[in-house]
């Protein structure tokens, strides 16, 4: 039987990168375009992060934490691994995902130049 692969950020995670991010926007309306954005940016990870085979062979899981810059058009200007998984066939694939995802969905006109700057939990887990 060969395991189920559930890669990619999961309601836990999403839920921590908009909590992580700490944007604060005054009115409802813009809070909903906050959330509808950050939706945007969890789907596309999900949709880019893939298991490395090295790892998905060995059942390597891991959880990682990356600080994202991006500016105003969505473009990661810089990111910096926080809290590596420890695995290298994962800790590898961080930076390729970072290209993948490279450019992220433009953030809405609402968020303070501050809140551009955000951590993605990632996690790889074999079901």
């Amino acid at each position: 039987m060969r395991p189920t692969v559930k890669g990619g950020l999961h309601l836990a995670s999403a839920l921590a990168f908009a909590i992580t991010m700490g944007a604060v926007v005054p009115h409802a309306v813009a809070g909903e375009s906050v959330k509808d954005w950050q939706h945007d940016v969890v789907k596309r990870i999900a949709q880019k992060q893939v298991y490395p085979r090295a790892a998905l062979s060995r059942e390597i899981e891991g959880s990682a934490k990356v600080k994202i810059t991006i500016d105003r058009t969505g473009h990661i200007t810089s990111y910096d691994v926080v809290k590596p998984t420890g695995h290298k066939e994962l800790d590898e694939d961080i930076p390729k995902l970072v290209k993948r995802i490279d450019p992220l969905p433009q953030p809405p006109s609402s968020l303070a130049d501050a809140d551009l700057k955000m951590t993605l939990p990632l996690n790889w887990v074999i079901q």
